[in-house]
């Protein structure tokens, strides 16, 4: 099994791909140990000192460090990710809840297509190039002309986070959509 690794925007994250699906339904994003139980993947490369998240994505996995060095760090990832799947062992436990599309979301019923738009543009412009870095950014909500957003994996805590979301995502809904005047992070 060969894995390959991509550096990523953030420097506290590197993007592992195993050349197999990982999470080929939707992504999931572990921001500690005590979460990640529901994964035996993500729970096995959280066993290694240093792992501070785990994201997994349709076929990568993203993870960031606190306080140890990427070239102490990656052979153990690379272990672990090579030991879960000769393993046969499931990414995510069959018992563990799906989350549904749209959890948490907020926004006015008279918004209903203005925010269908922004998911549409998300989908098919946003996610695409931001699962290349190795992260997410899914929908929260809609209110007063303002878009919120949750960044995940890379994106998350990422240093050009703030350009991603100002210069990027905000430019393209604004320019798509009229009634947008502003994104944030959630």
């Amino acid at each position: 099994m060969f894995i390959q690794t991509e550096a990523t925007p953030n420097p506290a994250t590197l993007k592992f791909i195993p050349g197999k699906p990982v999470l080929p339904g939707g992504t999931r994003d572990f921001r500690s140990a005590d979460e990640a139980d529901e994964s035996p993947l993500a729970a096995k490369l959280f066993g290694i000192k240093g792992v501070s998240g785990v994201f997994l994505g349709h076929d990568f996995v993203t993870v960031s460090r606190n306080g140890v060095e990427w070239q102490q760090l990656k052979p153990a990832i690379l272990g672990a990710i090579m030991d879960h799947y000769l393993s046969g062992a499931p990414v995510v436990s069959e018992d563990a809840e799906e989350i549904p599309e749209g959890d948490g979301e907020f926004f006015e019923e008279e918004h209903r297509d203005t925010v269908k738009t922004i998911k549409d543009l998300l989908e098919s412009r946003v996610r695409p190039a931001v699962a290349q870095d190795g992260g997410d950014i899914t929908f929260k909500g809609f209110k007063e002309g303002v878009v919120y957003l949750n960044m995940k994996g890379s994106c998350a805590g990422c240093p050009s986070s703030t350009a991603t979301l100002k210069h990027g995502i905000e430019n393209l809904l604004r320019h798509f959509v009229p009634a947008v005047a502003e994104v944030r992070q959630v």
